[in-house]
């Protein structure tokens, strides 16, 4: 499965936000990376370098290679709601973002390696797909076997799944239920997705 395997501080720096999570190397260097860095302002972006900038902030913000991104552009743009939102809609379905903001791994990199590696299941079915679309009453659940993993339960102990309106965590069990696609206003991700739709649209 092909992924970014890069310096991510480097990228976040390139966006001026913490796009992978808390940094604190971005934190200390706020600046675009390179060697003149600290002593040039970010230049003033073309609108064209604008909607490239969003549309490689999302990619690497839910973890996701331009092919894929495409992919589900199209079907977003194929949808009847606006196309924008559908779009984010379609990544936060993703299932390595469901047990990311289920809480079960501190990053979307960390799970994706957990549903990879046969961790999770979906409705009781063990899945290993990332990019498998979770769909509105699905629950998804730790595989019994997993469930003693010191790196989940580390993730766990600081479970954030009910800052999530979509979402309901039920500890005990190790599951979360998707009870309803998210809007976009409780999305929290930073991301200007008309941007992204003008530059699909030239």
């Amino acid at each position: 499965m092909a992924k970014y395997t890069g310096p991510k501080t480097k990228i976040a720096r390139k966006f001026g936000e913490p796009i992978f999570g808390p940094d604190k190397y971005l934190e200390r260097k706020n600046y675009p990376p390179g060697e003149h860095g600290s002593s040039r302002k970010r230049k003033k972006q073309s609108e064209y370098g604008l909607q490239l900038a969003e549309k490689q902030k999302a990619k690497y913000t839910y973890g996701v290679l331009e092919r894929q991104f495409r992919n589900l552009f199209k079907k977003a743009d194929r949808s009847k709601g606006v196309t924008g939102v559908e779009l984010l809609q379609l990544l936060e379905a993703r299932l390595d973002n469901v047990v990311y903001r289920l809480g079960i791994s501190p990053t979307r990199a960390g799970a994706r390696q957990i549903v990879g590696h046969r961790h999770i299941t979906v409705n009781g079915n063990v899945v290993n797909i990332p990019s498998y679309q979770v769909k509105q009453g699905d629950v998804v659940g730790v595989r019994e076997k997993s469930k003693s993993l010191e790196v989940i339960n580390t993730a766990l102990a600081t479970n954030r799944a009910n800052r999530y309106a979509w979402l309901e965590w039920d500890q005990d069990t190790k599951t979360g239920k998707f009870t309803n696609i998210p809007e976009r206003e409780e999305i929290p991700e930073n991301i200007k997705e008309q941007l992204i739709v003008e530059l699909y649209s030239k």
